[in-house]
This record gives structure tokens, sequence and C-alpha cells, in this order.
């Protein structure tokens, strides 16, 4: 792709979730949802492929299906108010369709069943850009009109998401579809908290970008798209090993990582606001997940698949492939429990 049009592109992707954040008309946080939709559909087909161009269709459709049901309430809730956003004054039937459209923009259950398949046929830095960056607009409209929202219908979506997320994980062998469904879990977890203390959603959603770059960064700059190409890792990149292991384990939520800190905070607040079932119930998916983040560490780490005499020998090769930001990343999704009386 042209250089220029590729930082066009990135610079419109950049710019798309700061115009919604920063925005208090309906219509412009719309547009700034438009601009994020329209310029990651060229980078998922820049290598086209029946894959991707399956992958890109599939991604547009759906998200300018959502698109036009979000600007369908805007255009309701103008009607019934005359104003350019949402107040307590808008129709319920509004904002529960308002909330539907940015479910299907963040892939929360039951909108959830594009995203693995879009994630599964587009390259793995692509892939990365979909589940963090293009989080931060829907959920930053949904932090902002949570209140509106009928609490019941977060916490079902909250509910369905983690246990699917969790659920669905257990039977992938590739790495894009797993952490799709780690997306969809992870999403699951920032809305439960949404009625009952929205700043732990945006801790969380940090975290949770946090824990997920150095992952994509390892698969994509060593292509591990698979749980057998993992099982490679051994004689490509050892040293990375115990570090991979360790970030699995933090996205999975296990104390003393880093990834424990979002989830303990959220159950707790759940138990504060005397949602006891809804804290089981994810303390009891949070397990699944782990389940089959542990299934990864066993296979890349603890067996050794057999292999031919070349590829044992990829230890001994040169590495040109050096990503800047691995090691704090990875220092970042790891290490960061310490500093948690400072980030509550």
């Amino acid at each position: 792709m042209n250089p220029v049009t590729l930082m066009i592109i990135y610079l419109t992707i950049i710019t798309g979730p700061v115009v919604t954040m920063l925005s208090s008309n309906l219509f412009m946080m719309w547009v700034g949802l438009e601009m994020n939709l329209l310029a990651l559909v060229p980078l998922m087909n820049n290598n086209s492929n029946p894959r991707s161009t399956e992958a890109a269709t599939k991604y547009f459709l759906t998200q300018a299906t959502a698109s036009m049901i979000f600007l369908l309430s805007i255009l309701m809730n103008f009607k019934q108010l005359g104003l350019w956003t949402f107040q307590p004054e808008t129709n319920s039937t509004i904002m529960t369709i308002s909330f539907i459209s940015l479910a299907i923009k963040l892939g929360l259950a039951p909108f959830h069943s594009w995203l693995p398949e879009v994630t599964q046929g587009i390259k793995l830095n692509v892939g990365l850009i979909l589940l963090t960056w293009q989080k931060i607009a829907p959920l930053s409209i949904l932090h902002q009109f949570h209140e509106l929202i009928d609490h019941n219908l977060l916490v079902l979506s909250a509910i369905a998401s983690v246990l699917i997320g969790a659920w669905n994980g257990l039977n992938q062998t590739q790495t894009r579809k797993i952490l799709a469904y780690s997306s969809i879990a992870h999403m699951g977890w920032m809305v439960s908290t949404l009625p009952y203390n929205p700043s732990l959603t945006t801790l969380a959603l940090l975290i949770y970008i946090m824990m997920t770059t150095p992952l994509f960064l390892i698969f994509y700059t060593h292509s591990f798209t698979s749980i057998t190409s993992m099982s490679l890792m051994w004689n490509k990149m050892p040293m990375a090993l115990p570090m991979v292991s360790l970030i699995l384990l933090s996205t999975g939520g296990l104390p003393p990582l880093t990834g424990f800190l979002p989830k303990w905070a959220i159950i707790t607040e759940l138990m504060k606001n005397n949602n006891l079932p809804l804290a089981t119930l994810m303390a009891m998916a949070a397990l699944i997940n782990l389940f089959f983040y542990t299934r990864l560490i066993y296979s890349t780490s603890l067996t050794t698949f057999p292999s031919n005499t070349n590829s044992n020998m990829y230890i001994h090769q040169n590495h040109t492939k050096i990503n800047n930001l691995l090691s704090p990343t990875m220092i970042i999704s790891t290490l960061m429990l310490p500093l948690s009386p400072l980030l509550l």
C-alpha cells in the first residue's frame, strides 16, 4: 500500500475514537465511529486473499448495521427532545436501541458471532487494532450514558459475554480466535461494573490493552497463528518463553500478576452492591478462561512436539525481527499489581 495512503488510514484510525471521546454531540460521536469503521476496512483487505476479503466484508456489513441502528436512535431522540444528546427524559426504547448498536460494535454477547470470524481472517497486526483500539470509542459512549440504560440489560449482556467468551474459547486451536473470545469475556467484565463504578471499566480496559498488546506483538513477530506453531517457541525465542507464560496467566487473572487487579476490583465492587450471583458466575467463568490460557502454556512450554532436525537449529540463527515495544509492554502486563493502591 502507498505510504501516504497508509499514513492517512492510521491517522484516521487514531482520530476516530478521539473525536468520539471529546464530543458532547451524538452526531459527532457517530462520525467518530464511522471514521474508525471506514479506515480499518482497507487495512483488513491490504493483502487481498479470499479469507481477508471475507473478513473485511463481514466486518463492514456488521459495523455498518450497528452504525445505522445507532444513527436511528440519535434521530429518534432528536425527534422526541430536539437535542443532540441523550437525556434522562429519553425514551427507554431509544436507549435500548442505542445499547444494541454499541454492543454489536464491541462484540458483546449475544451480538458477538462476527468477532472471532473476522479476527481469524485478518493479519495479527490488524487484529491487535480490532481487539484494542477499536473498543475505545463505543465503550466511551457507554461510559457517558450508562446511567440512562437499563441496568438489567447491562448485567445480562455482561453475564452472557463472560460465559460465552470462556466456554467457546475452550475448543479453539487458533491463537486469533482464542484472543477474540478472550476479548469478548473481558468486555463482559468491563460492562458488568458500568452501573456501579464506571472508573473500574476504564481501568479494566487499559489493563486489557496492556496485556493483549505484547501477546499480539509476539505472535505477529514470529507468525504464531495456532497452538501447533506456538509449540516451536522453545527453539525460536526461548528467552521469551517464560514471559509469554506469565502474560497468559496474567490475562487469565491469576494473582499476583497485573490481570488479577481488574478482576479483583470488579468482584469487590459487585459484592459491595449486593450482586453476589453475578460475582459468583463471573469468578467461575474466570476459572474457565484460566484453563484455556493454561492449555496454551502447556503446549508451549511443558511439551516438546516432534520436529525435524532443521527446526532444532532455529535458536542458533540471528533474528532480525525485534520489536522495541515488547519489553516495556511485557513488564507492564505482568508487574503492575503493586501499584494497585495508586490505581484504585
